[in-house]
């Protein structure tokens, strides 16, 4: 008689060797194929035991090693690390469909719907109907236009907050949650129709009875246009305080083109190069998201002469690119003059994101922040609360926000008072 336990074993063992050899296999194509370079690894964990302190910091230090193309391993998952901007053309355009997806992280089931939000979802029918209601719906230039007044109003009501605190003498401002509070309430105006009176969960309580798949939409937005808006403007007026000539500078041209016998309006904005430059330093100078949200190939393919295999999650360092002295001129000093006169730096100035996963809002947030920026700077006097700088140290996160929220001197300026005085 058989012994069937017997029987089962070996077969086992024969599929399992089989398995093992088609794997030992795959692998040693693997190794023939010209991969990125790559620092040594350790089994199964990979390089994770090299990501230590900021990760943007650990990885330059690693593309600082190797080169602008790194190879690593997170575990089982491949991992391309880009810190050249001249690496950017090849990955998102000559490859711009294999790059269009996202990594099925878990966070991206837990947080993110399943996999179902227009950040998170892969590339296809349902992201591209996600993509189209937002841009049709939301950042389209005209959408933009029509909501011009809201963006009006709102910045108007921080000045008037201001103006009511500091009229006749220089007062302390916190400026983190005014300016959270402005970027907040213009983009629920925009999407719901009403501004946040109240905490911000009070508001997304009442968002429970809007249908799903709008609330999906809705959410990614409201979070992403509150968040890194209100950043970049803290980090500018911060950067404003420490420099004080280019702030008098940008005063200046302010008081040149608008005058001051009303507010300055978006309709100016064509005609103030300098605060375009200062807004665009300061996303250059402090990276909002200094690692652009991870990309995952969907395809084999050949980034600068290397083979990249499909499923490779794509992790381009801004940071390090945007910090680059073979791109910039002394990079780590604050220097807006460096963009005068440049009208395209799309392949070095990467706050927004690239490829087919860009960031559709790049629009309305410069809306936002220039408008804020230069009402702020046209209508009050601002200086440090001492003679010491404004702490530049920047706090933990995916993003990188202040570890101390600014707090600044504030004073109507006296020449604006009559007009502050009709908001």
């Amino acid at each position: 008689m058989f012994n069937m336990d017997g029987i089962w074993v070996y077969l086992i063992s024969i599929v399992s060797s089989i398995f093992l050899l088609l794997k030992l296999f795959s692998l040693k194509q693997t190794w023939q194929k010209n991969l990125p370079p790559s620092p040594p690894a350790l089994p199964i964990i990979g390089h994770l035991h090299l990501l230590k302190g900021p990760f943007h910091k650990t990885l330059l230090s690693l593309s600082n090693q190797y080169g602008p193309i790194v190879s690593l391993k997170f575990g089982f998952q491949n991992v391309l690390i880009i810190s050249s901007p001249a690496l950017l053309d090849e990955c998102f355009n000559k490859n711009a469909i294999i790059f269009a997806n996202r990594p099925r992280l878990l966070a991206g089931e837990i947080l993110n719907y399943n996999y179902t939000t227009i950040n998170s979802s892969p590339y296809g029918h349902h992201w591209r109907n996600f993509r189209r209601i937002a841009a049709r719906e939301i950042y389209s230039t005209n959408r933009l236009m029509m909501c011009l007044s809201i963006r009006q109003q709102e910045v108007r009501n921080l000045l008037k907050d201001l103006f009511e605190n500091s009229r006749t003498s220089f007062q302390k401002v916190e400026m983190k949650s005014r300016l959270s509070k402005l970027s907040f309430n213009i983009i629920m105006r925009m999407i719901l129709g009403k501004r946040c009176l109240g905490v911000q969960g009070e508001i997304l309580e009442e968002s429970k009875c809007i249908r799903d798949i709008i609330s999906e939409i809705f959410a990614s937005i409201i979070v992403a246009a509150t968040d890194t808006s209100a950043a970049t403007m803290e980090w500018t007026m911060s950067l404003l305080l420490n420099y004080p000539e280019v702030l008098k500078k940008a005063r200046a041209e302010i008081s040149k083109i608008v005058g001051e016998d009303r507010l300055v309006d978006e309709s100016d904005f064509p005609n103030l190069p300098f605060l375009q430059s200062i807004i665009k330093e300061s996303m250059r100078f402090k990276t909002i998201g200094p690692l652009l949200t991870p990309y995952e190939s969907s395809d084999d393919c050949i980034i600068r002469g290397y083979h990249i295999p499909q499923g490779t999650m794509l992790i381009v360092n801004a940071w390090a690119i945007h910090m680059d002295p073979d791109v910039w001129e002394d990079p780590t000093s604050f220097k807006p003059e460096r963009f005068e006169g440049l009208e395209d730096e799309a392949h070095k100035l990467i706050p927004f994101g690239l490829g087919m996963r860009a960031c559709p809002g790049a629009g309305l947030a410069n809306k936002v922040m220039g408008l804020a920026l230069a009402s702020l700077i046209q209508c009050f006097e601002w200086e440090r609360p001492s003679e010491e700088l404004v702490d530049m140290s920047e706090g933990s996160g995916l993003t990188t926000p202040k570890a101390q929220p600014l707090e600044a001197m504030c004073k109507a300026r006296e020449s604006m008072i009559n007009v502050l005085e009709k908001l």
